[in-house]
């Protein structure tokens, strides 16, 4: 067996799973899950009209021959148009940008493709990612042989990364930085000058700059989230060396179920990327290639999910904000609390009293510094409908209030 397979720790939700393994919930109750960040808005009909429509087209273009691994001249220029409506950035779609089976396959296998272990033998490289994060960034970086380093985050600042705290040892090591903008959990999001930072230490170390952007078109402000590429241009940087995102329509366009995203920047790294998916086997199926360019090319159901959001949101964090540390974030669709006590006692007497699952925040970051920052907290995904995340939100504040009483 791979022995870097046992340097991996349990997901998430399968400690979720253990630690719930002997609570009964109240039956007086129905359940209500706040933990997993699933999308469970409307498809719109549009996506599944063309996905309908491709699986009953001519045989070839739907299920009858291999699909190309670069996808379709077609989707990928869909793909660009759409960069260049909502970021102003001009890519090429024959060199700039790639489809990925959802952004998670995609964040993983990067990893693969850009880890160097023969760089230096006698020690593994850094990948640096944010801690808390998304747990794949660190199977990702362990599986590539690469040692993950949890960059420290400041709680006074909605979780965002403390870069100044990384060593410049660390840096010197390090081949990938992994990076969320919006952030999962906290919702974070990135401004100019601390993309202009990450690009000095790139330039001057020479890692590889991976952009998580899968919740960027869910945000509560007026000004949308800042994504990489718009950064590397406002910084001069139009090759965008040595950086590339990754989004997905799964939280955009409620299509988690489809798989569908994409990765784009670095021409020469999108390149040794589609060499290595080649091998991997991760062409996108025609139908939801013909589904996905439906979903990139309309922006009306992408600005009706954001509202139905950012109503979720008003409705809902006023209801906790005096009994839990929690406020409204920059974009995303989660509320990243901060609780009295353990975060997994919480957790469990919630799901037992009130049948309400949210996901304790130690799970989703890391013993490191000293600390774990997820400790204390508890993350609620707002993803069902608005009526029934404010029925969770009034039991978790009876909850709250009877603890303390």
């Amino acid at each position: 067996m791979n022995p870097y397979l046992s340097r991996l720790q349990a997901y998430p939700f399968e400690r979720l799973r253990q630690l719930f393994a002997s609570v009964t919930p109240n039956p007086a109750f129905r359940p209500i899950s706040l933990g997993i960040g699933e999308p469970r808005h409307t498809t719109p009909e549009l996506i599944k009209q063309a996905y309908c429509d491709a699986i009953r087209g001519p045989e070839e273009l739907a299920l009858a021959s291999y699909p190309a691994t670069a996808g379709t001249p077609a989707l990928r220029e869909s793909m660009v148009r759409w960069i260049q409506r909502r970021y102003g950035v001009d890519l090429s779609p024959a060199t700039q940008v790639l489809p990925v089976n959802g952004s998670r396959e995609a964040l993983f296998a990067f990893a693969q493709t850009v880890i160097d272990t023969s760089r230096s033998p006698d020690q593994p490289p850094c990948v640096v990612c944010p801690n808390p994060f998304y747990q794949i960034y660190e199977g990702a970086a362990l599986l590539a042989g690469a040692q993950p380093y949890f960059a420290p985050s400041v709680a006074a600042r909605n979780f965002a990364v403390d870069w100044d705290s990384v060593p410049e040892a660390v840096w010197a090591q390090t081949q990938l930085l992994y990076v969320c903008s919006p952030g999962n959990p906290a919702g974070a999001v990135m401004p100019q000058q601390e993309w202009n930072k990450l690009f000095e230490l790139s330039d001057r170390h020479g890692f590889v700059i991976a952009s998580d952007e899968c919740y960027s078109e869910i945000y509560f402000r007026p000004e949308a989230p800042l994504g990489a590429l718009q950064a590397s241009v406002a910084a001069g940087r139009t090759d965008f060396r040595n950086v590339v995102v990754f989004t997905s329509l799964s939280k955009r366009s409620n299509v988690p179920g489809m798989r569908s995203g994409f990765c784009a920047g670095d021409a020469t790294l999108i390149k040794q990327f589609l060499l290595y998916r080649t091998y991997h086997g991760s062409a996108m199926s025609p139908v939801v290639q013909a589904a996905s360019i439906a979903a990139w090319d309309d922006e009306a159901h992408v600005i009706e999910n954001r509202r139905l959001y950012q109503e979720k949101f008003a409705r809902v964090t006023p209801i906790l904000a005096d009994v839990l540390d929690v406020q409204l974030p920059d974009a995303g669709f989660y509320l990243w609390a901060g609780v009295d006590g353990s975060d997994t006692d919480f957790a469990r007497d919630l799901l037992a009293q009130y049948n309400v699952t949210v996901l304790p925040g130690s799970y989703l970051a890391r013993e490191a510094h000293g600390h774990n920052p997820g400790a204390g907290r508890i993350r609620m995904a707002l993803v069902a409908e608005s009526e029934e995340c404010v029925e969770a939100a009034q039991r978790i504040r009876q909850f709250v209030l009877e603890r303390r009483s």
